[in-house]
């Protein structure tokens, strides 16, 4: 099983950037789709963004298309999401996640959860 640290949040002002941070641990990591999650207060957790076990093929919700980057470095067992052109709605805990699935345009994991890192964009 893999066991994912995320790191990265903190308080921005609306527009600024910010770079998460996921490392992971086990020698299985770079078999599996990894993402991104988020919970705002009183929202269910959302999609954010995926990346395939090879890092050739993404996918992001639309609400952050364009703005934000994964990436995944599968030798330092990294995954990334390169936050830009922040906005207050994007304020959440954010997730990682390890072994996702999508069907019918729903995303599933399979895999651990990360313990999240707030991020906090103010206008």
């Amino acid at each position: 099983q893999v066991q994912l640290v995320e790191s990265g949040g903190g308080l921005v002002q609306a527009g600024a950037s910010l770079r998460l941070s996921c490392a992971a641990s086990g020698r299985t990591f770079s078999r599996y789709a990894m993402g991104w999650f988020r919970q705002a207060p009183g929202k269910e957790r959302e999609f954010v963004a995926a990346i395939s076990w090879s890092g050739g093929s993404t996918y992001y919700a639309d609400s952050v298309k364009g703005r934000f980057t994964i990436s995944r470095d599968n030798v330092k067992n990294m995954v990334y999401l390169q936050m830009n052109s922040l906005k207050p709605e994007d304020t959440a805990v954010y997730y990682c996640a390890a072994d996702l699935s999508r069907e019918n345009d729903r995303w599933s994991v399979f895999g651990s959860w990360g313990q999240g890192t707030q991020v906090t964009v103010s206008s």
